[in-house]
This record gives C-alpha cells, structure tokens and sequence, in this order.
C-alpha cells in the first residue's frame, strides 16, 4: 500500500490578464512539489468556461484538483470601492465566506510568484491564535513609507500580502467585513495596495512574521539582500532554500523587455515541458 499524500489548498485570484502567469506558478509548484497533492481555489468574476476549462485540463492532468468559485455582481455590491481598484480588492480578506466551512487553512499565492521548493513544511506550520502567517520585507524603504503612510494604526512591520498562510477557522470568528468597509471609506485617500494595507491597518497584530528570504523573496533586491547577509544569500542559498521567488513591482518577467536577474530562471519554467 502507498503513502496517502498531504492535500494542501491553495488560493489564487485573478482576472484573465494573469492566466498565464498563473499556469506557470502552478507548473513551478507542482513540479517541485510532487510528493503533495494539491486543491487549487480559483476565485474571480469574469474568467471565461473556457478559460476554466483549459485551466482544468492542466491542473486535473497532473492529478490535482481544481475548484472555480464564482463572485457575483451581487456580491460586495455596497462595498465601497476606489478609482483604480475594484471590489475584487476584497476577495483575498473574506475568502473564508466563499471557501468550503469545514476547511482550516489555505496558502494563498499571487500569481507573479515561482515555487522553486516544498510548501510542505510552510502549510504545516502551527497558527495557533494568528490568521495569517506572511513575510515583511525589511527593506528600510518599503517598511519606514508604508508605516509612515498608515500611522495612526499600530503596527510593527507591513508585511506583504502575496504569500498568505490563512488560518480560515479564527478568520470566520474574527474578521469583519463592516470593519473593513468602514476602514476604506475612511481612509481612501491613503490606500495605494488596498487589500494589503488593509489586512496590515487593521491585522497586523495578529499576523505570524515568515522569513522573507525564504518565503517571499523580493527578486528586485539579490544585491541588497547578499551584501546584508554578508555574502551568505548567494544563488546557491537562494536554491537550496527559498520557496517563493516573487516578482513584486510593475515590471513583470512574461513581459517583453524585461531584465531582471532571475529573468533566465522565470523563462526556464515557462517552457519546461511539464
């Protein structure tokens, strides 16, 4: 008789725009995941039946499962919304109302991410009294702005949002979806990535820290991270240990002209043929 595998969830949302981004985050993770079995949630509100389809036909083929949830036009129909992002600004925080009751955890993961190792030990790890475990990149421009920017809330690190470890079970108790509301009509003004500054304004207390080297690594900042490691976070760390390379700012690796240092790895899982 064979092991049974671990069934790990993971959630991503996206319109059509990143469905080929998000294909190749998905190779990168089963293909260096293949001892785990995995449930894919896709949420969105404008994907095609055929996009679905096609998505599908991948994900079930490498013996995963996929799951489509659909939001409505109805849904979030009174929440406020802002000029360059819509009500799917919402979606990563109240997840939990659309994600099967009896689930206790899911990894949520942006789609500008590769997973070059196993998730394994990350998905185990104990959320005892957190709902969410993320990484804060230490960088002092991004930390000292951003804390700058949403001051009067209290908060010791703003951590990013595009790998989410969600404790669901202490989500559906705590989180409130009138809170959130009201803490974007009040602060509208202030909101440059809504859904990110939100989860920190009003969450951060309750979030457990992950080593951002490890779990949300900032591509942008190799040189930076090196000289700060004296040398120890080279090319050959980064692959023995990293789990996440993500690829955070507007330039993206699917697009033309881009040069970034680990443009050559991202191509790699592009047309691995897996």
């Amino acid at each position: 008789m064979g092991v049974e595998k671990m069934t790990v969830n993971i959630l991503a949302t996206l319109n059509s725009n990143y469905l080929k981004p998000l294909k190749i985050m998905l190779k990168s993770l089963f293909f260096n995941n293949r001892k785990l079995d995995f449930a894919i949630y896709v949420m969105h509100s404008s994907l095609t039946e055929d996009e679905i389809r096609d998505l599908r036909r991948y994900v079930e083929g490498k013996g995963h499962q996929l799951h489509s949830i659909r939001i409505g036009s109805d849904v979030f129909h009174d929440a406020p919304v802002l000029p360059h992002y819509t009500k799917e600004m919402y979606y990563r925080l109240l997840a939990f109302k659309f994600l099967p009751e009896e689930m206790e955890r899911i990894l949520y993961l942006d789609p500008d991410i590769l997973v070059i190792n196993s998730v394994e030990e990350l998905y185990k790890m104990d959320l005892d009294g957190y709902l969410y475990a993320a990484a804060y990149h230490d960088l002092p421009p991004v930390k000292e702005i951003n804390k700058i920017r949403l001051n009067q809330y209290e908060m010791d690190a703003y951590y990013n949002s595009g790998v989410l470890l969600m404790n669901l079970e202490l989500q559906r108790r705590l989180i409130d979806e009138r809170e959130i509301f009201d803490f974007v009509r009040e602060n509208r003004a202030k909101l440059i990535m809504p859904d990110q500054d939100i989860m920190n304004a009003l969450y951060s207390k309750r979030i457990k820290t992950l080593d951002e080297v490890i779990y949300n690594y900032d591509v942008r900042y190799y040189s930076l991270y090196k000289l700060r490691s004296g040398g120890e976070y080279d090319m050959d760390f980064i692959f023995k240990n990293t789990v996440f390379l993500h690829f955070c700012g507007k330039k993206k690796p699917w697009r033309k002209n881009y040069s970034g240092r680990f443009h050559s790895v991202y191509k790699h899982y592009e047309y691995l043929d897996y």
